[in-house]
Formats: C-alpha cells, sequence, structure tokens
C-alpha cells in the first residue's frame, strides 16, 4: 500500500511539473563583468528580477516554451531578446554614451526596491493615446487619479487631483528640474502643449514620495525625462484631428549621432481645437531642441521648449441652482457675456481670452567618475509673459482708479469696461547630484537654489461711455514677487540582507517669500486697492524612512513613514487679507504596500494614512480668474487602499485594473456664509455653522480604472473604463453640495501597417466617452444668505442659496491620428 502511495504520489507531482519551466542566467558587461541589480523583465506575463551579485537571475514555473526578456542597468542600453525555456542564457549591456537620462532618474525617481507606491509609463504606453489632450488626460489610467477639463475634452486647461489633492499642491520636475510655477505652484500644460510627444518616460509617485526639487510634495511627485537623443538620423509626422475641430500637428527631426558624439533633436507642434463648451477654443503652438555631446563618460546637453497659447475663458462654469440639474444648455459659456443686442439676442465679447508665452531653457550636465560615483547638474531658465482680457459689466469705476463722469446729466459711478491683468515672470536657478551605487549601498546627495521673480499689473484698456478727454489711468494695481526655495537631500538605500532592503531620506528646504504692492481687490477701509506686504520665511525638514522586503521573487513588501511641509501658494495671501493670511501646512504619511506577480497573475495593494496639521484644503470656491481656493483646517486626514492588478490569461489578451477606496475626513469644520444684498454683494454680516468629521471637498470614497487590452499581430484594441465615485463639491458633507459619480468608457483601436522604406506607419483611433454619459467632473460652490431687512438677526437655520458652477464633460467623441517615421 505504502509503495502504491508513493507512486500515486510521484505520478502527481509529475503531472504538476508538466508544463512548467524555468529560465536562468547572468547579465554582463562588455568585459564579462558581472552587473548586479540588473533588471531583468519577462514581457509576456511581467516578471520581474534583480540580478545576483555575481549578475546571474532565475525565473522558474513558467508555462510556455518561449519568452520575451528586457534587460536594463543604470548607464547601460537595455536589450530585448527572445529566449528559449530550460537553457542558460548570458546576456551582455553596452555601456551608453548618453547617460544623462539615466542619471536623472536615478537621482529622484523611486526604484523597483524603494518603499514608494509609484507607477512607471514609458514612451510606448503614453505615445497610444497621444492625439492632442494634455498630459492630465494621459496619466489618467494610474491609481487614484481624477482628471477635469474646463473646455470638457481634456484640451486647454485641464486640473487634476491625486488621492484628492490639487494640482498646485503636487510636485511636477522635467529632467530633474522643477515645472511647477513657484507663485501659484501649480503645472500649466496649457503652456507646453503637445510636450508629452517629447517625453521618454514618466513616473509618478503617490503619497510624500522621494526627495525631489522644488515646490513641496502634498499628495504626488510627477517626474517627467525627455527624449534620448536618436542614434540614427530619423523624422516623424503625426497628424490627428476629429470632433469639435481638433487638429494637432507635429513634426520630428533627429539628426542621429554625428561624429560619434553629437545630435541634435526637434519638434513643432500645433494643438487647435473648438471645445465643448461655447466658445471653450484653444489656439496653441509648441516647439522643443535639444542638442547634445555624448562622450562615454560625459555628457552636455543643451534643451529649449515652450509654447504659446490663446484659450477663451470657459473657467466659470454652467450657473446652476442645484446638483446635478443644469439651469441652461449644457455647452453654455458664461464668460464673455456683454448683454443683448436689440433683438434680444446675448452678445460675447470675443477677445474674453487668455495669452502666455513661454519659454524654458535647460543646460545639463552627466559625468561618470567611476562605475561607483556619477554627477549630474544642471542650470535653467523660464521666461514667462501673458495677460487675460476680460469684459466687465456694470463694474465700479473707482475700484479701477477711475473717476466718475457724467453722462446726458447724470453721474456715471458703474458702467462696462475691459480690463487685462497681466503677468511677466523670470524662474532661474540650479541643480545637482551626485549618485553612489556600489556593493550593498545605493545613495544620492543633491539639492537645488531657485529664484522666482515677477510682476503682476492690471490695466484698463475700454470704458463704455467714457467722455473724458484724458484716457482713463489705465493701471489699477501693480505688485511684484520675490521667491527663493532652496533644498539639500541625502537618501541611501541599503541592502541589509539579500532578501531586505533599508532606506532613508533627509531633506532640508528654506524658501524665502516676499510679495508687496497693491492687489487687484478695493478695500473700502482705505479707499484704495488692497494693500500687499508679505514677508516670509520657511525652515522644513522633511524625514523619509522606509523598509523593502523581497522574500522571494513573486512578493513584494514595502513600508514606510514620512513628514513633509509645504508653504503656502500666492493667491492664498491675495484672496485673504493679513488677518486672514494662511499657515504652511505639515504631512505625516503612512504607507505600506504588497505586491504577487507570477507568469498570469500581477496583484498588489498599498495602504495609506495621511494625517495633515494644518492643511490647505479646496473650499469649493473660485475666485474671479477660475483659480480654486484653499483655506487652512486644523486637522484632516486622508486614509485609503490602492488596489493594482494584471492578468494576462493568454498572450492576446490583458486586463489591468486600479481601485481606491479611501475615507477623508476633516475632524471639525467650521463653514462661514455671507449674507449678500439683492445685487449679491456681501452685507459684512455673516452665518458660522460647525461640523464634525466631514469629508474633504473634491475627494471620492471610490475611484476605479480598468483597461482590457486585446492584441493580435499588428493591431490592438484596448477598452478603458474610468469610475468616479460622489464627490463634495465643499467641506460641508451636505447631499445638496454633491457632484454625481460617473463611469466613461473609452475605445482606443490602433494598427501598424508594415510598408517598405518607412520605419512605422501607425493608425489611432480613439472613441471618447463610448456610451455618451452627461457627467460633470468639477464645479465650485458659493452658498450665500439673501438680507431680509425685516429680520436682520441670521443664523444657521437661516435659508441658504446653494449657488454652484458646474463642469460639463463631453460626450462621445472622436479623435483619429496617423504618424509616419522614417
Amino acid at each position: 500500500m505504502r509503495q502504491i502511495f508513493i507512486a500515486v504520489f510521484m505520478l502527481f507531482t509529475a503531472v504538476m511539473a508538466f508544463g512548467q519551466h524555468t529560465i536562468k542566467g547572468k547579465v554582463l558587461d562588455e568585459n564579462g563583468n558581472a552587473l548586479v541589480g540588473a533588471t531583468v523583465l519577462i514581457l509576456n506575463n511581467h516578471q520581474v528580477q534583480t540580478s545576483a551579485k555575481d549578475g546571474s537571475f532565475y525565473f522558474e514555473k513558467l508555462k510556455g516554451e518561449n519568452f520575451n526578456l528586457k534587460v536594463s542597468y543604470t548607464g547601460y542600453d537595455a536589450i530585448k531578446l527572445k529566449v528559449s525555456v530550460d537553457s542558460d542564457v548570458i546576456v551582455k549591456l553596452t555601456q551608453k554614451s548618453n547617460l544623462l537620462g539615466e542619471i536623472t532618474v536615478t537621482s529622484l525617481r523611486a526604484t523597483d526596491k524603494s518603499p514608494v507606491a509609484y507607477t512607471n509609463l514609458d514612451k510606448e504606453t503614453l505615445s497610444k493615446t497621444n492625439l492632442g489632450q494634455d498630459i492630465p488626460y494621459l496619466l489618467a489610467q494610474t491609481p487614484s487619479f481624477v482628471a477635469s477639463s474646463d473646455a470638457g475634452t481634456g484640451i486647454g486647461y485641464t486640473n487634476f487631483r491625486i488621492r484628492g489633492t490639487d494640482a498646485s499642491r503636487i510636485n511636477v520636475t522635467i529632467n530633474g528640474i522643477p515645472y511647477n510655477d513657484p507663485d501659484e505652484q501649480g503645472a500649466y500644460w496649457v503652456d507646453i502643449p503637445d510636450f508629452t510627444t517629447s517625453v521618454e518616460s514618466v513616473q509618478v509617485q503617490r503619497g510624500v514620495g522621494t526627495s525631489t526639487n522644488g515646490a513641496g510634495a502634498f499628495g504626488a511627485n510627477i517626474n517627467l525625462q525627455t527624449d534620448n537623443y536618436a542614434r540614427k538620423p530619423s523624422a516623424e509626422l503625426s497628424l490627428s484631428g476629429g470632433s469639435f475641430n481638433t487638429l494637432k500637428e507635429s513634426v520630428k527631426a533627429s539628426s542621429g549621432l554625428i561624429n560619434g558624439h553629437w545630435a541634435i533633436d526637434t519638434r513643432l507642434s500645433s494643438v487647435k481645437s473648438d471645445g465643448y463648451i461655447d466658445r471653450g477654443w484653444v489656439d496653441m503652438k509648441s516647439y522643443f531642441v535639444q542638442a547634445g555631446y555624448y562622450a562615454e563618460n560625459t555628457t552636455v546637453k543643451f534643451l529649449t521648449f515652450g509654447g504659446k497659447e490663446q484659450t477663451y475663458h470657459a473657467w466659470d462654469g454652467i450657473d446652476s441652482y442645484a446638483l446635478p440639474k443644469l439651469e441652461y444648455p449644457r455647452t453654455y459659456n458664461p464668460c464673455g457675456y456683454m448683454g443683448k443686442d436689440a433683438n434680444g439676442n446675448p452678445l460675447y465679447y470675443k477677445n474674453q481670452t487668455d495669452n502666455y508665452l513661454q519659454t524654458n531653457y535647460q543646460l545639463l550636465v552627466a559625468h561618470v567618475f567611476s562605475p561607483e560615483l556619477s554627477l549630474n547638474a544642471g542650470l535653467h531658465y523660464t521666461r514667462g509673459d501673458g495677460y487675460y482680457e476680460e469684459y466687465k459689466r456694470d463694474a465700479v469705476l473707482k475700484t479701477y482708479g477711475l473717476k466718475s463722469f457724467r453722462l446726458n446729466g447724470s453721474v456715471i459711478d458703474y458702467t462696462d469696461l475691459v480690463r487685462q491683468k497681466k503677468m511677466g515672470n523670470d524662474f532661474a536657478g540650479s541643480i545637482f547630484s551626485f549618485n553612489y551605487k556600489k556593493d550593498k549601498l545605493n545613495a544620492q546627495f543633491g539639492g537645488a537654489l531657485n529664484n522666482y521673480w515677477g510682476n503682476h499689473w492690471g490695466e484698463v484698456i475700454w470704458v463704455k461711455n467714457y467722455t473724458e478727454n484724458l484716457l482713463p489711468n489705465s493701471e489699477y494695481y501693480r505688485s511684484s514677487v520675490s521667491k527663493w526655495d532652496g533644498n539639500l537631500y541625502l537618501k541611501a538605500n541599503y541592502e541589509l540582507s539579500t532578501k531586505l532592503n533599508v532606506y532613508a531620506d533627509l531633506q532640508y528646504r528654506r524658501v524665502t517669500y516676499k510679495l508687496q504692492g497693491t492687489n487687484d481687490e478695493w478695500n473700502d477701509a482705505i479707499s484704495a486697492m488692497q494693500v500687499l506686504d508679505v514677508n516670509k520665511k520657511f525652515n522644513f525638514f522633511n524625514p523619509k524612512a522606509g523598509l523593502f522586503y523581497r522574500p522571494n521573487d513573486k512578493n513584494d513588501f514595502f513600508g514606510s513613514v514620512a513628514i513633509a511641509h509645504r508653504e503656502p501658494t500666492r493667491t492664498n495671501y491675495t484672496d485673504g487679507t493679513a488677518s486672514t493670511w494662511p499657515t504652511h501646512e505639515t504631512l505625516y504619511d503612512t504607507e505600506l504596500g504588497y505586491k504577487f506577480h507570477n507568469s498570469v497573475l500581477s496583484v498588489g495593494a498599498n495602504a495609506y494614512f495621511m494625517y495633515y496639521h494644518n492643511q490647505l484644503v479646496l473650499t469649493g470656491k473660485i475666485n474671479d480668474i477660475g483659480e480654486a481656493l484653499t483655506e487652512n483646517i486644523p486637522t484632516s486626514y486622508r486614509s485609503g487602499i490602492e488596489l493594482l492588478g494584471s492578468v494576462k490569461p493568454f498572450d492576446f489578451l490583458r486586463w489591468d485594473v486600479t481601485a481606491t477606496l479611501s475615507h477623508n475626513r476633516i475632524v471639525d469644520f467650521v463653514e462661514t456664509v455671507n449674507v449678500v444684498d439683492e445685487n449679491w454683494n456681501p452685507t459684512g454680516q455673516s452665518v458660522t455653522n460647525l461640523y464634525h468629521s466631514t469629508p474633504i471637498a473634491f475627494t471620492p470614497d471610490l475611484l476605479a480604472n480598468s483597461m482590457i487590452t486585446f492584441t493580435k499581430g499588428d493591431f490592438e484594441a484596448a477598452l478603458q473604463s474610468i469610475y468616479v465615485g460622489k464627490q463634495y463639491v465643499d467641506n460641508t458633507g451636505l447631499a445638496e453640495r454633491r457632484l454625481p459619480d460617473y463611469l466613461v468608457n473609452n475605445l482606443r483601436l490602433s494598427y501598424s501597417l508594415p510598408v517598405k522604406g518607412i520605419r512605422e506607419l501607425n493608425f489611432t483611433v480613439l472613441v471618447n466617452n463610448l456610451f455618451n454619459k452627461m457627467y460633470l467632473s468639477n464645479a465650485w460652490s458659493a452658498p450665500t444668505i439673501s438680507a431680509d431687512p425685516a429680520n436682520p438677526v441670521y443664523d444657521k437655520n437661516s435659508p441658504v442659496n446653494n449657488y454652484f458652477g458646474c463642469y460639463p464633460q463631453a460626450g462621445i467623441n472622436f479623435l483619429a491620428g496617423v504618424s509616419v517615421k522614417f
């Protein structure tokens, strides 16, 4: 009986093992030396290994006969190769002459053994949907990400939030150089349209992330790396167009490597669209040029890129007295309204526009001193000039520095006028990072010093019925700003054992901020424009620590704690008074993560708890140029779990899915509701309401994203589904101030046609909002109480006007594109 049992057991074991194979091998350099820590990825199933001290790697229990590997190592050219199972593989990597990109990535990005929640997107992934929409819409496939568009199409002014945190508190770098506007701290993609075409890769880190340069990260870091040089002469033409007269044109050209050391790469782009919202048109142009010297151990690269944009205002949204009911057609745009003509038809000011020109310059240097030590450094300068032009109805003349005048025997104190709010700014600085990697230690020491200076001023260029002989005193406010921002950081990732890594990251950041002059707001107390006199200094210490544990090639665990600080923005000062100016905010971030992966399935979970002191939370209100307003909240938190999964049951089919379940609360929230007269002007009276444990505005409890991809030869079809749960417009948690949830599906079809003499010929069709969902992605709230002269006592029982503006997004719409690569 015992022998029969043993025989059955052996037979069962053999059956179970049938069809399961291994791949093993070594990663070496050109001289046959082992490369430790090289990344070996099986493209068929996304299993990943890191090479050991002798350069070896080992995959087991593989189902199939042939697999495609991608092997990469910092400072070396990555290669792809097809291997058969049950054989030894020797992989030799060639050292790069273009080290700049790899070194910069090492300086700021998380690696596969960093205790950080992050997502990487490569050029191939980004290019699949790059038909004109802005970068936030291309990043919408990453976890906890919500994108919105003023014009309803994802082209022009777009905004986004990660884990409920708005874009002004998310750090963005390009080649390690800060891109956030230092004053307002947002990243304005409209200023560099079609920049995705010149991007090699993107990493989105959620939470505090690793230390970086520039604005403090309070919800995420987004690190963009621009194109590497093309080794051979090449050119690319792309053209796409579709609904709402959208048209994107782009041309790229590369010299290839000249005399083994020099290369020039260029791009020109144009993006136009009428927008879904009435008059929500955009007209944007951009360029990108890089010229570099590439030697064995040194790279010097000069880049310049920028754009010129003109967009019609669509920031007011649609007036609505109840959500989700709209009082006007979905495409209605109140911006630029001038009144009605003699026949009762509405008139709109044709030049109600935002105009901006931005140019960026970067000089980047990378040098390898030894296989263990390298340096990257950079200088940068950005110049920006622009203005808003607006038609203002029934404007009070004195608030624009204008005198009253007489017309037909009457004194005119207010009338229609056209104003321009202008700005000119400069941003310059330097970055550096020393990168050390040997045996068990991987460390970086770096920092940056940046200076921002600029002016804001306003001019009146036209006044209705103005009868004075002299032109009006056109300039009615002016302020200047100066901001210095410096930081130093030291990061280290140490291998305690073959399975356990410990990580530490220390950063010191100092900010000085001066804002002086007059604001664009009238102060009745002094009968003049509001005086600005801000002089603040901030010293922040931002420590981070974590553990990464990889017990085997299928399981990863990590845990980290971090503290981050962030200073207020210009808007926080200009939309308040000295008595209400905000203070800096502090975040205590705890992250736990797990990932499992095998030949078919990859699943993971990231749990987070983000506890804030004085968090600057979105209030739901906007100012007169559409900027979202925030206020300090003493105690609040964001907590949740991010679930990630990927399954590939067949070679031709893949399903990727993410979901975020979160609980986000303000411990005690005090709402102030202003009392207004019949003209909606504040009377100076207000009512305060206290709420306990209320949800944080614009932070849905549930987010989900699904991508099902079918591939057959050169054809690919993908269905993306985005679900955004209910979200509150302000911080009261009242049901009548809540945006409804929505589910949007996008279909992509692409085909690569082989043509002799052409490197690639690609066709792509995007069907956005496939099932024509009528949804709202964003809103603002302005609750008020109407003055009642008969009963001038107001309290929490007074009836509130729940006044809203909503931002409808386009129904089903199409984009189609073709690209030719030579």
